[in-house]
Order: structure tokens, then C-alpha cells, then sequence
């Protein structure tokens, strides 16, 4: 069932799951960090930087900067791609998938919240 909210209600449930966010023991994410990860997750692979980069509408020294962070805590990982040495593929991680189904689980728990 598609759920209806106004401009008012939609930013009080992104601001409820951003504080709870912030106030949890998971790390919180950038916006751009967040936006780069979802992609990940969300759209089919292949992931590369140069795509990500084409994708988000960044530079690819700012794709390097937000997954240096984020391989750091685990949630995404890079090699390079075999069949051309100079695209480096973005790989999926256990942690990365249960970061985003927590997530999920939040922004769920929240919306049900504020309908009630």
C-alpha cells in the first residue's frame, strides 16, 4: 500500500531516522556517502568508480575520498577489475548489506510510527 505524506511529514520522518541514526552505535554516513552506498546496494552491478562518479555527478577523487571511508568501516570493498587494470570494481560486503537493512528496518519502525 503506497503511503501518502506531505512535504511537512516526509522531512519529520527523514529527521526522525537521522537522529536516531546519529544517536545509534552504527556510523553515520554523509549524504554523498549514503547516495553512493545505495547505489551500490540498490542498482545491479557492475560498480566502478568512473560509473559512480558519471552516476553522481562528482569527480572521481570525490568517489575515492567517500569509499576510502567506507571500506574503512567495512561496508563496501574495491579490487582491481581484471579484464582492465584501471577500472577499479566496487564490491558488496556482508556488513555493508546488514548496515542498509537496518536502515530499512529504521525508516519502516519510523514511518509506522508517525502514521499512527
Amino acid at each position: 500500500m503506497p503511503v501518502e505524506l506531505t512535504a511537512t511529514e516526509a522531512l519529520g520522518l527523514w529527521h526522525r531516522v537521522a537522529l536516531e541514526e546519529v544517536r545509534g552505535e552504527a556510523p553515520d554516513l554523509t549524504l554523498r556517502q549514503m547516495a553512493i552506498l545505495l547505489e551500490i546496494y540498490m542498482v545491479p552491478p557492475p560498480h566502478t568508480v568512473r560509473g559512480l562518479a558519471e552516476t553522481l555527478g562528482v569527480s572521481k577523487p570525490v568517489i575515492t575520498r567517500a569509499l576510502d571511508t567506507m571500506g574503512e568501516l567495512g561496508l563496501v570493498e574495491r579490487e582491481r577489475d581484471d579484464r582492465d587494470r584501471r577500472n577499479v570494481v566496487i564490491k558488496r560486503t556482508v556488513a555493508g548489506a546488514l548496515y542498509l537493512e537496518k536502515l530499512g528496518d529504521l525508516i519502516i519502525r519510523e514511518g509506522r510510527r508517525a502514521a499512527s
